[in-house]
């Protein structure tokens, strides 16, 4: 019950990218810059993200000491890719509209997924690539073309 519930998160969860790209979007029309909307998210997400952090986990303050511990890229890479994959995602979404740009960040997603598996990157279990996963990529390829022709 609860890999379903789970599951179900997750999906609600994926269903949110769609729209804060197009809000983001919109945003980057309404303040001239994509990267000024980019900038603006991040704020407000990192507000928030602070907040809820207070909230749930009180102790957050004691732990701060912590970050000097913490190897360089664990702290700037994420950051850095998100900046990355939201602005991005602001630039696309213009021009190759809200489904195709989504379904092309997805492909690339899955495609990058797969080889931290396969690999056994950032010490994540290893989960071999193998031809059910690759007919998979293979579908989503297919309809990155279906859906760029229609």
């Amino acid at each position: 019950m609860m890999i379903i519930l789970l599951l179900i998160a997750g999906f609600i969860s994926g269903m949110t990218i769609p729209v804060q790209t197009s809000i983001n979007s919109r945003l980057g029309l309404q303040v001239k810059s994509p990267y000024i909307a980019s900038a603006i998210s991040f704020l407000v997400g990192t507000l928030v993200l602070l907040l809820v952090s207070l909230l749930a986990e009180p102790h957050l303050a004691s732990d701060i000491g912590l970050l000097s511990s913490i190897p360089w890229w664990m702290l700037i890479g994420g950051g850095f890719l998100g900046v990355f994959y939201l602005t991005s995602n602001i630039l696309l979404l213009p021009r190759l509209g809200s489904a195709l740009t989504v379904v092309v960040t997805l492909l690339g997603q899955m495609i990058m997924a797969l080889s931290i598996d396969h690999f056994g990157w950032f010490h994540v279990p290893v989960h071999e690539l193998n031809g059910p996963r690759l007919i998979g990529i293979g579908l989503m390829l297919v309809g990155v073309f279906v859906i760029k022709k229609y």
